[in-house]
């Protein structure tokens, strides 16, 4: 439970620390509590279908050599955008939602790069 707690706080920090940094066209207007509840479906997304995707792509991502990669992770932060307006937190992507366009693709591939480059650097200092 302990675990649990503490990587929903640093995927917290982290989502607000990207938002920050990529403020205009990756935007998060809310309350901590909000912010919580989009690491807790972070959490999700990324426990339950990433594993599943990362398996059905696995030809392609050997094929590219591990690139595809980007574009999952792209596609698991834009739905985690979508699952946020749903539950209304203020969480978008280059105007997705509800504006799907290839400069939001585009965005999340950058917001999922920056997202694990500063979840990588706060997990060094939290311990597990």
């Amino acid at each position: 439970m302990r675990g649990f707690v503490i990587n929903t706080v640093v995927t917290a920090i982290a989502f607000a620390a990207m938002a920050y940094l990529l403020k205009p066209n990756i935007q998060y207007q809310g309350d901590i509590p909000a912010l919580l509840l989009l690491a807790v479906i972070a959490g999700v997304v990324n426990g339950l279908i990433k594993p599943i995707i990362k398996l059905l792509s696995l030809p392609i991502r050997l094929a590219t050599l591990g690139l595809f990669s980007f574009v999952i992770n792209a596609a698991m932060l834009l739905l985690i955008a979508w699952l946020a307006d749903k539950v209304n937190i203020d969480f978008t992507i280059h105007g997705f939602p509800p504006d799907f366009s290839l400069d939001a693709v585009i965005w999340a591939v950058i917001g999922s790069i920056v997202l694990s480059i500063i979840s990588t650097i706060i997990g060094f200092f939290v311990p597990d």
